[in-house]
């Protein structure tokens, strides 16, 4: 799917805010509620747009503490990896694991209770299994993320209108 600027604008207005209105979004892309809508369901089905997310405070959860494992596989193979990001996939602490090149092999972001808990996690969950070599953690102490992508395509221009008529003027 090929986006022009007012696809652009619809995908940065979401990303700062996925809350807005169909109308207000229509309004801060330049366009008819309607067509807006058509196309933020368009990009969606183009998979451009792949979900709206509400972002929650950790401590809310429960959750006191945020690390950075590294873990390098036994051994480089298909299936190997795969059960391990599969089984790293299914743990809910988990929350986003990074295939990674380097001495180490995936990068993950795990959210926890406590440093008990994250103990308990990465000799249980992650050391203990067969496809791991090597874990090597790092603490989070403070996140900030950003919310909206750089954009590195070139902006094509928007469909043109077709142009309005000339009115014709009345002989006096």
């Amino acid at each position: 799917m090929a986006l022009d600027r007012i696809d652009f604008a619809i995908l940065a207005s979401l990303q700062n805010n996925a809350r807005l209105s169909n109308k207000e979004l229509a309004a801060r892309a330049g366009l008819a509620p309607s067509s807006c809508l058509e196309r933020v369901r368009a990009l969606a089905r183009a998979g451009v747009l792949k979900g709206h997310h509400a972002e929650v405070a950790g401590p809310a959860l429960g959750i006191g503490l945020e690390a950075l494992v590294a873990v390098r596989l036994v051994k480089h193979a298909k299936t190997t990896f795969r059960r391990l990001y599969a089984h790293l996939l299914s743990l809910p602490e988990v929350l986003t694991v990074f295939h990674v090149s380097g001495v180490n092999d995936l990068q993950v972001h795990v959210a926890v209770r406590d440093i008990d808990h994250l103990r308990d996690l990465i000799v249980e969950k992650f050391a203990g299994r067969a496809e791991v070599d090597h874990c090597e953690t790092a603490v989070i102490f403070g996140l900030h993320r950003k919310h909206q992508w750089p954009c590195y395509v070139p902006v094509t221009p928007s469909p043109s209108r077709r142009p309005a008529r000339a009115r014709r003027r009345r002989s006096p």
